[in-house]
């Protein structure tokens, strides 16, 4: 099975703990978004994954096993985690062909994969001429070099154009949907809601949050409508006489905190007053998320 488990997973160098007795699981089936402020230890959390590094204790298992056990980790697990990693005065087709030999991985995928990415045209050309963008596309054709059930992306659309970041939104999502486990580190709010289906949040390197991301919003999200009608003056004294106080928006609509729109609607249609608008508001994932690791955060700017 393709979960990765972590329990009671810790890491310190010297005398600074990182990550702090992380217990979550990552299930196959969906996009797990990763977040935290600078400093949350998720990146730390990746690469003990992977091996890269060794936990003080805990432990961090992937199927059951640790990485440093698979036989064939490339044909198991993809990462991204450092888009700089390919040599530059390899060409991208023959970085992908040395990874591909080193797990019997035939060379046939290597086309599969550049083909996939987007970057077949520039197979033969020297990594160290690529842009940003591209060096990322074929960081994530190394991650799907060996048709894995785990992938680990580590702010997999920086650098990409929009093309790119709609393409890796809509590769991921389809990843997920063929059972297989995705875990995405991020920073970018607005574009991990567009694809994340779950959550797991960090901070100080503990587990603050490991929920859906409906659940995770809903929590963070204090009542709100924001609505427009002809006659604001009925509907004001409508909602008081219920004990709601209707306020001025900014872009000229008007908003009423504490309630749901079924509620409001039901108080309009009592009081016959026409409503052109009417919709419930909720908090974004970002203010969600700042709510949450606000006392968190060990860099941020004053504000």
């Amino acid at each position: 099975m393709n979960r990765i488990e972590l329990r009671e997973l810790t890491k310190d160098y010297g005398t600074h703990r990182v990550v702090d007795h992380l217990t979550f699981d990552v299930l196959p089936g969906r996009v797990t978004g990763f977040l935290g402020p600078n400093g949350a230890g998720k990146s730390t959390t990746m690469r003990l994954l992977l091996g890269l590094d060794r936990a003080t204790s805990g432990t961090a298992t992937i199927g059951g096993r640790r990485f440093t056990e698979l036989q064939a980790p490339l044909r198991e697990v993809g990462a991204l985690l450092d888009p700089q990693a390919a040599h530059g005065g390899r060409t991208a087709r023959d970085h992908l062909l040395i990874l591909a030999a080193s797990n019997d991985i035939p060379a046939a995928r290597v086309d599969a994969v550049l083909e996939q990415a987007g970057i077949a045209p520039v197979a033969r050309r020297r990594v160290k001429t690529f842009s940003l963008g591209m060096r990322q596309r074929l960081g994530i054709a190394a991650a799907l070099l060996g048709d894995p059930g785990v992938l680990l992306l580590d702010e997999p659309t920086n650098g990409l154009d929009p093309e790119g970041i709609i393409w890796i939104r809509e590769l991921m999502r389809a990843l997920a949907a063929e059972g297989r486990t995705v875990l995405v580190s991020s920073h970018l709010m607005a574009e991990t809601a567009s694809f994340v289906d779950h959550l797991v949040v960090l901070g100080q390197g503990r587990l603050l949050a490991d929920t859906s991301i409906g659940e995770f919003i809903e929590a963070r999200s204090s009542p709100r409508v924001r609505l427009r009608t002809s006659d604001p003056q009925r509907l004001r004294a409508a909602l008081e006489g219920e004990g709601w106080k209707l306020s001025a928006a900014p872009d000229g609509r008007w908003t009423v905190d504490g309630v749901h729109a079924e509620a409001v609607g039901a108080i309009a249609a009592r009081a016959r007053v026409p409503m052109i608008e009417l919709t419930d508001e909720r908090a974004s994932l970002e203010e969600a998320y700042l709510d949450l690791t606000a006392d968190r955060a060990p860099f941020s700017a004053p504000g």
